[in-house]
């Protein structure tokens, strides 16, 4: 997968999976393997050794990378769920919403 639908700074729900329904911003995109990072989803923890001797060791808690398939982007203007298309306004390609807002 070389291109994705979602971009970093998106607002995106989640479709599937143990936070479904939730919304969160994009962080990180991978498009090379269509994964995503949103922004307090799909929580893990860690146990996380010291490194040095002023370094804390313990549990953390991080996001970790979905697929970017389960997620589908919020549009800004009309805050809905929607598939992105592109369309070609003064000749750039412009992202938009199937209401019909561009973003």
């Amino acid at each position: 997968m070389s291109n994705l639908h979602v971009k970093t700074g998106d607002t995106v729900v989640v479709l599937s999976g143990k936070d479904k329904g939730k919304q969160g911003k994009v962080v990180g995109v991978s498009p090379k393997e269509g994964k995503v990072i949103v922004e307090g989803i799909n929580q893990v923890t860690k146990h996380v050794k010291p490194r040095s001797a002023q370094q804390q060791g313990g549990i953390v808690t991080a996001e970790a990378p979905l697929y970017a398939c389960k997620v589908q982007v919020v549009c800004p203007k009309c805050n809905k769920p929607t598939r992105v298309y592109h369309k070609v306004v003064d000749g750039k390609k412009v992202r938009t919403c199937k209401c019909g807002n561009e973003f």
